[in-house]
Protein backbone atom coordinates (compact mmCIF):
# COMPACT_ATOMS: atom_id res chain seq x y z
CA UNK A 1 0.00 0.00 0.00
CA UNK A 2 1.30 3.45 -0.97
CA UNK A 3 2.23 5.75 1.92
CA UNK A 4 -0.15 8.74 2.18
CA UNK A 5 1.75 11.84 3.31
CA UNK A 6 0.57 15.24 4.51
CA UNK A 7 2.78 18.34 4.22
CA UNK A 8 2.52 21.66 6.09
CA UNK A 9 4.12 24.90 5.02
CA UNK A 10 5.83 26.84 7.82
CA UNK A 11 3.59 26.59 10.88
CA UNK A 12 5.39 29.53 12.54
CA UNK A 13 4.33 28.60 16.06
CA UNK A 14 0.59 28.20 15.37
CA UNK A 15 0.72 24.74 16.90
CA UNK A 16 -2.82 24.26 18.19
CA UNK A 17 -4.76 25.26 15.05
CA UNK A 18 -2.35 23.52 12.68
CA UNK A 19 -2.43 20.17 14.45
CA UNK A 20 -6.19 20.45 14.99
CA UNK A 21 -6.57 20.75 11.21
CA UNK A 22 -4.26 17.77 10.72
CA UNK A 23 -6.36 15.72 13.17
CA UNK A 24 -9.53 16.52 11.20
CA UNK A 25 -7.96 15.59 7.86
CA UNK A 26 -6.25 12.52 9.29
CA UNK A 27 -9.58 11.15 10.51
CA UNK A 28 -10.79 11.15 6.90
CA UNK A 29 -7.58 10.19 5.08
CA UNK A 30 -5.50 8.09 7.54
CA UNK A 31 -2.15 9.63 6.62
CA UNK A 32 0.96 7.49 7.10
CA UNK A 33 2.83 10.51 8.44
CA UNK A 34 3.16 14.29 8.11
CA UNK A 35 6.03 16.68 7.38
CA UNK A 36 6.50 20.32 8.35
CA UNK A 37 8.55 22.39 5.93
CA UNK A 38 10.33 25.52 7.11
CA UNK A 39 9.65 26.73 10.65
CA UNK A 40 7.50 24.71 13.03
CA UNK A 41 8.09 27.24 15.82
CA UNK A 42 8.02 31.02 15.75
CA UNK A 43 10.87 33.35 16.63
CA UNK A 44 8.69 34.70 19.44
CA UNK A 45 6.90 31.48 20.24
CA UNK A 46 3.61 31.64 22.18
CA UNK A 47 4.56 30.10 25.51
CA UNK A 48 1.12 28.68 26.27
CA UNK A 49 0.98 26.73 23.02
CA UNK A 50 4.54 25.48 23.50
CA UNK A 51 3.75 24.34 27.04
CA UNK A 52 0.64 22.54 25.79
CA UNK A 53 2.70 20.82 23.11
CA UNK A 54 5.45 19.67 25.49
CA UNK A 55 2.90 18.49 28.05
CA UNK A 56 1.11 16.37 25.46
CA UNK A 57 -2.04 18.49 25.52
CA UNK A 58 -2.02 19.05 21.76
CA UNK A 59 -3.19 16.03 19.78
CA UNK A 60 -0.79 15.06 17.00
CA UNK A 61 -2.67 12.23 15.27
CA UNK A 62 0.16 10.69 13.25
CA UNK A 63 3.95 10.69 13.19
CA UNK A 64 5.06 14.17 12.17
CA UNK A 65 8.62 15.11 11.18
CA UNK A 66 10.35 18.47 11.07
CA UNK A 67 13.81 20.01 10.79
CA UNK A 68 15.15 23.45 11.62
CA UNK A 69 14.18 26.27 9.25
CA UNK A 70 15.29 29.90 9.44
CA UNK A 71 14.40 30.34 13.13
CA UNK A 72 16.32 28.80 16.02
CA UNK A 73 14.44 26.16 17.99
CA UNK A 74 13.05 27.30 21.39
CA UNK A 75 15.30 26.46 24.36
CA UNK A 76 12.71 24.15 25.91
CA UNK A 77 12.45 22.21 22.67
CA UNK A 78 16.25 21.94 22.53
CA UNK A 79 16.30 20.63 26.08
CA UNK A 80 13.78 17.93 25.16
CA UNK A 81 15.70 16.96 22.01
CA UNK A 82 19.07 16.82 23.80
CA UNK A 83 17.63 14.27 26.20
CA UNK A 84 17.24 12.02 23.17
CA UNK A 85 13.47 12.14 23.34
CA UNK A 86 10.74 12.98 20.87
CA UNK A 87 9.57 16.56 21.27
CA UNK A 88 6.07 15.24 21.96
CA UNK A 89 4.07 12.13 21.20
CA UNK A 90 4.25 11.62 17.40
CA UNK A 91 6.48 14.69 16.90
CA UNK A 92 10.00 13.82 15.75
CA UNK A 93 12.97 16.10 15.09
CA UNK A 94 14.85 14.82 12.06
CA UNK A 95 18.03 16.65 12.88
CA UNK A 96 19.42 19.40 10.70
CA UNK A 97 21.44 17.01 8.55
CA UNK A 98 20.03 13.49 8.50
CA UNK A 99 18.78 10.44 6.67
CA UNK A 100 15.68 8.78 8.11
CA UNK A 101 13.73 5.72 7.01
CA UNK A 102 10.16 5.78 8.32
CA UNK A 103 8.21 2.72 9.42
CA UNK A 104 6.54 2.74 5.99
CA UNK A 105 9.96 2.43 4.35
CA UNK A 106 9.98 6.03 3.06
CA UNK A 107 13.52 7.45 2.94
CA UNK A 108 13.67 11.11 4.01
CA UNK A 109 16.85 13.17 3.64
CA UNK A 110 16.83 16.54 5.41
CA UNK A 111 19.10 19.58 5.45
CA UNK A 112 17.69 22.47 7.45
CA UNK A 113 18.83 26.05 7.87
CA UNK A 114 20.26 28.69 5.59
CA UNK A 115 23.70 28.46 4.00
CA UNK A 116 26.39 29.94 6.26
CA UNK A 117 28.74 31.63 3.82
CA UNK A 118 31.20 32.56 6.58
CA UNK A 119 32.35 28.95 6.92
CA UNK A 120 34.74 28.14 4.09
CA UNK A 121 35.01 24.41 4.75
CA UNK A 122 33.85 21.69 7.08
CA UNK A 123 30.54 20.40 8.34
CA UNK A 124 28.52 22.17 11.04
CA UNK A 125 29.12 20.57 14.44
CA UNK A 126 25.65 20.95 15.88
CA UNK A 127 22.17 19.91 14.83
CA UNK A 128 20.02 22.78 16.06
CA UNK A 129 21.09 26.21 14.76
CA UNK A 130 19.38 27.35 11.53
CA UNK A 131 22.54 27.31 9.41
CA UNK A 132 24.37 24.72 7.35
CA UNK A 133 27.58 24.62 5.32
CA UNK A 134 28.31 23.56 1.77
CA UNK A 135 30.09 20.51 3.17
CA UNK A 136 26.87 19.50 4.95
CA UNK A 137 25.17 19.32 1.58
CA UNK A 138 28.12 17.48 0.03
CA UNK A 139 28.14 14.91 2.83
CA UNK A 140 24.46 14.14 2.28
CA UNK A 141 25.14 13.14 -1.30
CA UNK A 142 26.50 9.96 0.25
CA UNK A 143 22.90 9.01 1.09
CA UNK A 144 22.74 8.06 -2.64
CA UNK A 145 18.95 8.28 -2.98
CA UNK A 146 15.81 9.62 -1.34
CA UNK A 147 12.07 9.40 -1.61
CA UNK A 148 11.73 12.84 -0.05
CA UNK A 149 14.35 15.60 0.17
CA UNK A 150 13.48 18.27 2.75
CA UNK A 151 15.47 21.52 2.72
CA UNK A 152 15.01 25.07 3.93
CA UNK A 153 16.78 26.57 0.93
CA UNK A 154 15.62 26.20 -2.68
CA UNK A 155 17.95 24.55 -5.19
CA UNK A 156 19.50 27.28 -7.35
CA UNK A 157 18.16 27.30 -10.89
CA UNK A 158 15.10 25.14 -10.20
CA UNK A 159 13.04 27.66 -12.18
CA UNK A 160 14.99 26.96 -15.39
CA UNK A 161 12.91 25.42 -18.20
CA UNK A 162 9.76 25.97 -16.12
CA UNK A 163 6.76 27.77 -17.66
CA UNK A 164 5.14 27.76 -14.20
CA UNK A 165 8.08 29.67 -12.77
CA UNK A 166 7.65 32.36 -15.42
CA UNK A 167 4.02 32.77 -14.38
CA UNK A 168 5.06 33.24 -10.75
CA UNK A 169 5.47 36.97 -10.27
CA UNK A 170 8.39 36.59 -7.89
CA UNK A 171 11.92 37.91 -8.29
CA UNK A 172 14.08 34.78 -8.23
CA UNK A 173 16.92 36.81 -6.75
CA UNK A 174 14.85 37.28 -3.58
CA UNK A 175 14.43 33.55 -3.02
CA UNK A 176 17.14 31.95 -0.82
CA UNK A 177 18.69 29.41 -3.16
CA UNK A 178 21.92 27.45 -3.20
CA UNK A 179 23.94 25.65 -5.89
CA UNK A 180 24.94 23.05 -3.27
CA UNK A 181 21.26 22.20 -2.71
CA UNK A 182 20.84 21.91 -6.49
CA UNK A 183 23.79 19.51 -6.60
CA UNK A 184 22.29 17.53 -3.72
CA UNK A 185 18.92 17.24 -5.47
CA UNK A 186 20.63 16.22 -8.70
CA UNK A 187 22.67 13.56 -6.88
CA UNK A 188 19.81 12.03 -4.87
CA UNK A 189 17.10 12.34 -7.55
CA UNK A 190 14.33 12.35 -4.92
CA UNK A 191 10.75 11.59 -5.87
CA UNK A 192 9.73 14.76 -4.03
CA UNK A 193 11.77 17.78 -2.98
CA UNK A 194 10.09 20.11 -0.48
CA UNK A 195 11.61 23.46 0.42
CA UNK A 196 10.44 26.34 2.58
CA UNK A 197 8.42 29.06 0.88
CA UNK A 198 10.11 32.42 1.61
CA UNK A 199 6.84 34.33 1.19
CA UNK A 200 3.09 33.85 0.98
CA UNK A 201 3.10 31.82 -2.21
CA UNK A 202 2.82 28.18 -3.27
CA UNK A 203 4.94 26.81 -6.08
CA UNK A 204 4.87 23.35 -7.63
CA UNK A 205 7.29 23.02 -10.48
CA UNK A 206 6.69 20.75 -13.44
CA UNK A 207 8.18 17.28 -12.79
CA UNK A 208 11.71 16.93 -14.13
CA UNK A 209 13.93 14.01 -15.04
CA UNK A 210 17.72 13.64 -15.43
CA UNK A 211 19.51 13.57 -18.73
CA UNK A 212 20.07 10.05 -20.08
CA UNK A 213 23.54 8.62 -19.49
CA UNK A 214 25.09 5.32 -20.50
CA UNK A 215 25.08 4.03 -16.93
CA UNK A 216 21.30 4.28 -16.43
CA UNK A 217 19.42 1.11 -15.45
CA UNK A 218 16.52 1.02 -17.91
CA UNK A 219 14.56 -1.46 -15.77
CA UNK A 220 14.28 1.13 -12.98
CA UNK A 221 12.48 3.57 -15.24
CA UNK A 222 12.89 7.34 -15.11
CA UNK A 223 13.93 9.10 -11.91
CA UNK A 224 11.22 11.77 -11.82
CA UNK A 225 11.44 14.59 -9.26
CA UNK A 226 8.69 16.97 -8.18
CA UNK A 227 9.80 20.21 -6.50
CA UNK A 228 7.20 21.83 -4.24
CA UNK A 229 7.30 24.88 -1.97
CA UNK A 230 4.23 25.12 0.29
CA UNK A 231 3.06 28.52 1.54
CA UNK A 232 3.13 29.29 5.30
CA UNK A 233 0.21 28.14 7.43
CA UNK A 234 -2.72 30.63 7.60
CA UNK A 235 -0.92 33.15 5.39
CA UNK A 236 -2.47 36.52 4.59
CA UNK A 237 -2.66 35.79 0.86
CA UNK A 238 -4.67 32.62 1.61
CA UNK A 239 -2.47 30.62 -0.75
CA UNK A 240 -2.04 26.86 -0.46
CA UNK A 241 -0.41 26.00 2.87
CA UNK A 242 -1.13 22.25 2.90
CA UNK A 243 -0.30 19.49 0.47
CA UNK A 244 -1.09 15.78 0.41
CA UNK A 245 0.20 13.03 -1.84
CA UNK A 246 0.96 9.31 -2.01
CA UNK A 247 4.37 7.82 -2.76
CA UNK A 248 4.07 5.78 -5.95
CA UNK A 249 6.87 3.24 -6.34
CA UNK A 250 5.89 2.00 -9.79
CA UNK A 251 8.58 2.46 -12.43
CA UNK A 252 7.99 5.48 -14.68
CA UNK A 253 8.69 4.38 -18.24
CA UNK A 254 8.05 7.67 -20.04
CA UNK A 255 7.95 11.28 -18.77
CA UNK A 256 4.42 12.55 -18.00
CA UNK A 257 2.98 15.41 -20.08
CA UNK A 258 4.40 18.78 -19.09
CA UNK A 259 7.56 17.40 -17.49
CA UNK A 260 10.96 18.85 -18.40
CA UNK A 261 14.61 17.96 -18.47
CA UNK A 262 16.31 18.58 -15.12
CA UNK A 263 17.09 22.26 -14.53
CA UNK A 264 20.37 21.11 -13.00
CA UNK A 265 21.73 19.68 -16.24
CA UNK A 266 25.51 19.78 -16.49
CA UNK A 267 27.70 18.51 -19.32
CA UNK A 268 29.06 15.04 -18.66
CA UNK A 269 32.40 14.96 -16.90
CA UNK A 270 34.87 12.25 -15.98
CA UNK A 271 35.64 13.86 -12.64
CA UNK A 272 34.98 11.45 -9.79
CA UNK A 273 32.95 12.41 -6.76
CA UNK A 274 35.11 13.01 -3.68
CA UNK A 275 35.39 9.89 -1.55
CA UNK A 276 34.29 11.68 1.61
CA UNK A 277 30.79 12.20 0.17
CA UNK A 278 30.12 8.51 0.78
CA UNK A 279 31.13 8.71 4.42
CA UNK A 280 27.85 10.23 5.65
CA UNK A 281 26.17 8.48 8.54
CA UNK A 282 23.11 9.86 10.32
CA UNK A 283 24.32 8.46 13.64
CA UNK A 284 27.82 9.91 13.35
CA UNK A 285 26.47 13.45 13.29
CA UNK A 286 23.16 13.21 15.18
CA UNK A 287 23.15 11.37 17.53
CA UNK A 288 20.78 11.22 18.52
CA UNK A 289 23.14 7.50 15.61
CA UNK A 290 20.95 8.19 15.29
CA UNK A 291 21.40 6.75 15.61
CA UNK A 292 21.79 8.07 14.62
CA UNK A 293 24.53 7.86 15.68
CA UNK A 294 23.24 7.43 15.55
CA UNK A 295 23.00 6.78 14.88
CA UNK A 296 20.08 10.27 14.97
CA UNK A 297 16.96 7.52 17.60
CA UNK A 298 13.23 7.51 18.11
CA UNK A 299 10.64 5.84 20.30
CA UNK A 300 8.17 3.17 19.23
CA UNK A 301 6.65 5.40 16.53
CA UNK A 302 9.73 4.78 14.41
CA UNK A 303 11.28 1.39 13.79
CA UNK A 304 14.83 1.15 15.14
CA UNK A 305 17.49 1.27 12.42
CA UNK A 306 18.70 -2.06 11.13
CA UNK A 307 22.33 -3.20 11.06
CA UNK A 308 22.94 -1.48 7.70
CA UNK A 309 22.06 1.89 9.26
CA UNK A 310 23.16 1.41 12.87
CA UNK A 311 26.26 3.42 13.74
CA UNK A 312 27.52 0.61 15.98
CA UNK A 313 27.18 -2.23 13.45
CA UNK A 314 30.19 -3.30 11.40
CA UNK A 315 27.79 -4.12 8.55
CA UNK A 316 26.91 -0.42 8.19
CA UNK A 317 28.76 0.73 5.04
CA UNK A 318 29.08 4.23 6.53
CA UNK A 319 30.75 3.09 9.75
CA UNK A 320 34.02 5.03 10.32
CA UNK A 321 36.18 1.90 10.27
CA UNK A 322 39.38 3.89 10.88
CA UNK A 323 38.21 4.18 14.51
CA UNK A 324 37.96 0.41 15.04
CA UNK A 325 40.92 -0.79 17.13
CA UNK A 326 40.43 -4.55 17.21
CA UNK A 327 37.70 -7.14 16.58
CA UNK A 328 37.09 -10.20 18.73
CA UNK A 329 34.87 -13.21 18.11
CA UNK A 330 31.76 -11.64 19.69
CA UNK A 331 32.56 -7.95 20.12
CA UNK A 332 34.90 -5.19 19.02
CA UNK A 333 36.78 -2.21 20.45
CA UNK A 334 36.76 1.30 18.95
CA UNK A 335 37.74 4.81 19.96
CA UNK A 336 34.94 7.23 20.89
CA UNK A 337 33.90 10.01 18.55
CA UNK A 338 34.45 13.35 20.25
CA UNK A 339 36.31 11.82 23.23
CA UNK A 340 35.94 13.49 26.62
CA UNK A 341 39.69 13.41 27.42
CA UNK A 342 42.02 14.80 24.77
CA UNK A 343 45.33 13.28 23.77
CA UNK A 344 46.96 15.65 26.30
CA UNK A 345 44.73 14.93 29.31
CA UNK A 346 46.69 11.92 30.60
CA UNK A 347 49.98 12.39 28.74
CA UNK A 348 51.84 13.28 31.96
CA UNK A 349 50.65 9.94 33.37
CA UNK A 350 52.02 7.94 30.45
CA UNK A 351 48.95 7.82 28.23
CA UNK A 352 49.53 9.80 24.97
CA UNK A 353 45.97 9.27 23.65
CA UNK A 354 42.47 10.04 25.01
CA UNK A 355 41.73 6.47 26.14
CA UNK A 356 37.97 6.97 25.72
CA UNK A 357 36.85 3.69 24.14
CA UNK A 358 33.67 1.86 23.15
CA UNK A 359 33.16 -1.89 23.72
CA UNK A 360 30.43 -3.12 21.40
CA UNK A 361 28.92 -6.57 20.73
CA UNK A 362 28.77 -7.63 17.09
CA UNK A 363 25.12 -8.65 17.45
CA UNK A 364 22.61 -5.86 16.77
CA UNK A 365 20.44 -5.65 19.90
CA UNK A 366 19.19 -2.99 22.36
CA UNK A 367 20.57 -5.04 25.27
CA UNK A 368 22.32 -8.40 25.39
CA UNK A 369 19.44 -9.99 27.26
CA UNK A 370 16.95 -8.73 24.67
CA UNK A 371 18.64 -10.16 21.58
CA UNK A 372 16.24 -12.63 19.97
CA UNK A 373 18.87 -13.73 17.48
CA UNK A 374 21.19 -15.05 20.22
CA UNK A 375 20.85 -18.07 22.46
CA UNK A 376 21.48 -17.78 26.19
CA UNK A 377 24.88 -19.40 25.70
CA UNK A 378 25.79 -16.90 22.97
CA UNK A 379 24.69 -14.00 25.17
CA UNK A 380 26.90 -15.21 28.01
CA UNK A 381 29.84 -15.74 25.65
CA UNK A 382 29.47 -12.21 24.29
CA UNK A 383 29.23 -10.73 27.76
CA UNK A 384 32.34 -12.63 28.84
CA UNK A 385 34.34 -11.24 25.92
CA UNK A 386 33.16 -7.67 26.57
CA UNK A 387 34.20 -8.11 30.19
CA UNK A 388 37.59 -9.39 29.01
CA UNK A 389 38.02 -6.23 26.93
CA UNK A 390 37.14 -4.10 29.95
CA UNK A 391 39.55 -5.85 32.29
CA UNK A 392 42.40 -5.83 29.76
CA UNK A 393 41.90 -2.07 29.25
CA UNK A 394 41.97 -1.51 33.01
CA UNK A 395 45.26 -3.38 33.29
CA UNK A 396 46.70 -1.57 30.29
CA UNK A 397 46.02 1.97 31.56
CA UNK A 398 47.28 1.04 35.04
CA UNK A 399 50.51 -0.45 33.69
CA UNK A 400 51.13 2.37 31.19
CA UNK A 401 50.64 4.97 33.91
CA UNK A 402 52.54 3.07 36.61
CA UNK A 403 49.31 2.74 38.59
CA UNK A 404 48.54 6.46 38.43
CA UNK A 405 45.39 5.79 36.41
CA UNK A 406 42.35 3.71 37.14
CA UNK A 407 39.26 3.44 34.98
CA UNK A 408 35.51 3.94 34.81
CA UNK A 409 33.25 1.91 32.52
CA UNK A 410 29.53 2.47 32.13
CA UNK A 411 26.61 0.74 30.48
CA UNK A 412 23.16 2.26 29.91
CA UNK A 413 20.80 -0.70 29.54
CA UNK A 414 17.39 0.25 28.16
CA UNK A 415 14.75 -1.70 26.28
CA UNK A 416 14.54 1.05 23.65
CA UNK A 417 18.29 1.31 23.02
CA UNK A 418 19.50 1.00 19.45
CA UNK A 419 22.65 -1.09 20.03
CA UNK A 420 24.06 -1.97 23.44
CA UNK A 421 27.62 -0.81 24.19
CA UNK A 422 29.92 0.07 27.08
CA UNK A 423 32.03 3.21 27.37
CA UNK A 424 35.47 3.00 28.98
CA UNK A 425 37.53 5.94 30.23
CA UNK A 426 40.73 6.39 32.30
CA UNK A 427 40.52 8.34 35.55
CA UNK A 428 43.21 9.31 38.10
CA UNK A 429 43.62 6.37 40.49
CA UNK A 430 43.70 8.77 43.44
CA UNK A 431 40.11 9.81 42.66
CA UNK A 432 39.03 6.18 42.84
CA UNK A 433 40.87 5.49 46.10
CA UNK A 434 39.43 8.58 47.78
CA UNK A 435 35.90 7.70 46.70
CA UNK A 436 35.57 10.85 44.58
CA UNK A 437 34.35 9.01 41.48
CA UNK A 438 31.64 7.20 43.40
CA UNK A 439 30.63 10.43 45.10
CA UNK A 440 30.51 12.23 41.76
CA UNK A 441 27.97 9.80 40.34
CA UNK A 442 25.87 9.72 43.50
CA UNK A 443 25.75 13.50 44.01
CA UNK A 444 24.88 14.42 40.42
CA UNK A 445 22.20 11.72 40.29
CA UNK A 446 20.56 13.20 43.37
CA UNK A 447 20.94 16.76 42.05
CA UNK A 448 19.24 15.74 38.80
CA UNK A 449 16.62 13.76 40.73
CA UNK A 450 17.46 10.57 38.85
CA UNK A 451 17.37 8.37 41.93
CA UNK A 452 20.01 6.74 44.10
CA UNK A 453 22.87 4.45 43.14
CA UNK A 454 23.27 1.14 44.95
CA UNK A 455 26.42 -0.93 45.18
CA UNK A 456 25.43 -4.12 43.33
CA UNK A 457 28.21 -6.39 42.21
CA UNK A 458 26.35 -8.32 39.52
CA UNK A 459 28.25 -9.54 36.46
CA UNK A 460 25.43 -10.74 34.26
CA UNK A 461 23.28 -9.62 31.34
CA UNK A 462 20.18 -11.02 33.07
CA UNK A 463 16.93 -9.59 31.67
CA UNK A 464 15.44 -9.44 35.18
CA UNK A 465 17.68 -6.46 35.89
CA UNK A 466 15.38 -4.18 33.83
CA UNK A 467 16.51 -0.70 32.72
CA UNK A 468 19.56 0.65 34.54
CA UNK A 469 22.82 2.54 34.44
CA UNK A 470 25.72 0.36 35.58
CA UNK A 471 29.12 1.89 36.45
CA UNK A 472 32.30 -0.07 37.08
CA UNK A 473 34.91 1.91 39.03
CA UNK A 474 38.39 0.39 39.25
CA UNK A 475 41.98 1.18 40.23
CA UNK A 476 45.02 -0.86 41.15
CA UNK A 477 46.14 -0.49 44.77
CA UNK A 478 49.84 -0.70 45.64
CA UNK A 479 50.56 -3.10 48.51
CA UNK A 480 53.42 -2.50 50.94
CA UNK A 481 54.86 -5.91 50.09
CA UNK A 482 55.43 -4.79 46.54
CA UNK A 483 52.43 -6.59 45.14
CA UNK A 484 49.16 -5.03 44.04
CA UNK A 485 45.45 -5.66 44.18
CA UNK A 486 42.43 -4.27 42.41
CA UNK A 487 40.08 -1.79 44.05
CA UNK A 488 36.75 -2.20 42.34
CA UNK A 489 33.14 -1.17 42.86
CA UNK A 490 29.99 -1.56 40.79
CA UNK A 491 27.22 1.02 41.14
CA UNK A 492 23.76 0.54 39.69
CA UNK A 493 21.05 3.16 39.16
CA UNK A 494 17.71 1.61 38.22
CA UNK A 495 14.97 3.55 36.47
CA UNK A 496 11.61 2.91 34.89
CA UNK A 497 11.61 2.48 31.10
CA UNK A 498 9.28 5.49 30.79
CA UNK A 499 11.76 7.81 32.52
CA UNK A 500 13.46 10.31 30.21
CA UNK A 501 16.94 9.32 31.27
CA UNK A 502 19.74 11.67 30.23
CA UNK A 503 22.05 9.53 28.08
CA UNK A 504 24.85 12.04 28.61
CA UNK A 505 24.67 11.77 32.41
CA UNK A 506 27.82 9.58 32.83
CA UNK A 507 29.81 11.87 30.56
CA UNK A 508 28.66 14.92 32.55
CA UNK A 509 29.83 13.28 35.77
CA UNK A 510 33.25 12.49 34.33
CA UNK A 511 33.58 15.96 32.79
CA UNK A 512 33.05 17.55 36.23
CA UNK A 513 35.47 15.18 37.94
CA UNK A 514 38.22 15.72 35.37
CA UNK A 515 37.68 19.47 35.03
CA UNK A 516 36.72 19.05 31.38
CA UNK A 517 33.34 20.80 31.38
CA UNK A 518 34.23 22.54 28.12
CA UNK A 519 34.38 19.08 26.50
CA UNK A 520 31.07 17.78 27.90
CA UNK A 521 29.28 17.81 24.53
CA UNK A 522 30.95 15.37 22.14
CA UNK A 523 29.87 17.32 19.04
CA UNK A 524 31.92 20.30 20.28
CA UNK A 525 35.16 18.31 20.37
CA UNK A 526 34.96 16.21 17.22
CA UNK A 527 38.33 15.44 15.70
CA UNK A 528 39.53 15.29 12.15
CA UNK A 529 39.94 11.86 10.60
CA UNK A 530 43.71 12.32 10.80
CA UNK A 531 43.51 12.95 14.57
CA UNK A 532 41.21 9.97 15.08
CA UNK A 533 43.52 7.73 13.07
CA UNK A 534 46.55 8.90 15.08
CA UNK A 535 44.78 8.12 18.37
CA UNK A 536 43.93 4.62 17.16
CA UNK A 537 47.55 3.99 16.18
CA UNK A 538 48.83 5.21 19.56
CA UNK A 539 46.29 3.07 21.40
CA UNK A 540 47.09 -0.08 19.40
CA UNK A 541 50.77 0.31 20.20
CA UNK A 542 50.08 0.60 23.94
CA UNK A 543 47.46 -2.19 23.94
CA UNK A 544 49.44 -4.74 21.96
CA UNK A 545 50.54 -6.73 25.03
CA UNK A 546 46.93 -7.20 26.17
CA UNK A 547 45.25 -7.54 22.77
CA UNK A 548 43.82 -11.06 22.95
CA UNK A 549 42.31 -10.76 19.45
CA UNK A 550 45.70 -11.02 17.71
Amino acid sequence: MAAKIFVFGSVNGQLQPAFSKLATLHAKNAFSFAIVTGNLFAEEQDDDQLTALLNGDINIPCSTYFTVGTTALPPRVLERIEKDEDVAHNLHYLGKRSVTKTSEGVRVVSLGGLLDTTIVGGQSKEQHLPYHTEDDAKALRGANNADILLTTVWPAGVWKNSPKAKQLAIDHNLIPASPSIADLCAALKPRYHFAMSPDDFFFEREPFFPETTEGDDKDQGIALTRFISVAPWANAAKTKSMYAFAINRDAIISPPPGSTLTPFYKPATTKKRPADEARFSRFAHHDKDHRRGRKHQRREQLPPPGPDQCFFCLSNPNLPTHMVCCIGNESYLATAKGPLPSAETFRDRGLPFPGHLIITPLAHAPTLSRCDAMSEEEVNTTYAEMKRFRESLQTMVSTQSKRKLGAVTWEISRARNIHVHWQFMPVPAEMVKKGLVEAGFRVLAEDMQLGKFKAEDFETPDVSQGDYLRVWIWAEDDAESGGSSGLGKTLVLRFDENVRFDLQFPRKVMAKLLGLEDRTTWQDVQQSEEEETADVAAFRKAYQEWNFTL
